[in-house]
């Protein structure tokens, strides 16, 4: 017999014993199994049809994360804000440097009106 009709005569065998055609030793002669068989494979079709009947998660599975992708992905986002700051820093030193030279250009003016 095969795979898919072993199955399926399981199906069946068990079927006839929860409508109450068959017993269970009648089922387990059919199928050429012991009582005891019998009992762990409807076990095992019942804890198979409870997870079938289980709700499951909806949409798209999320993409597997690559632990060596994931520590490059946030060394790289470190850098970038590190070199925002730098960058930040330099246009504030640029800034400052302007202002200082422009006051020192005035006071060079000042002290060049008073000397005359």
């Amino acid at each position: 017999m095969e795979t898919e009709e072993k199955a399926q005569a399981w199906r069946k065998a068990i079927l006839e014993v929860l409508a109450g055609r068959l017993n269970v030793t009648e089922a387990s002669a059919l199928l050429g199994v012991s009582r005891k068989t019998y009992y762990e494979k409807q076990e095992r079709a019942f804890a198979g049809m409870l997870e079938a009947l289980e709700d499951r998660s909806t949409g798209r599975p999320g993409n597997p994360v690559d632990p060596e992708k994931e520590e490059l992905r946030e060394e790289l986002d470190a850098s970038r804000k590190a070199m925002e700051q730098l960058a930040h820093k330099l246009r504030v030193q640029n800034v400052l440097r302007q202002a200082l030279t422009e006051a020192g250009a005035h006071l060079s003016a000042d002290k060049k009106k008073r000397a005359t």
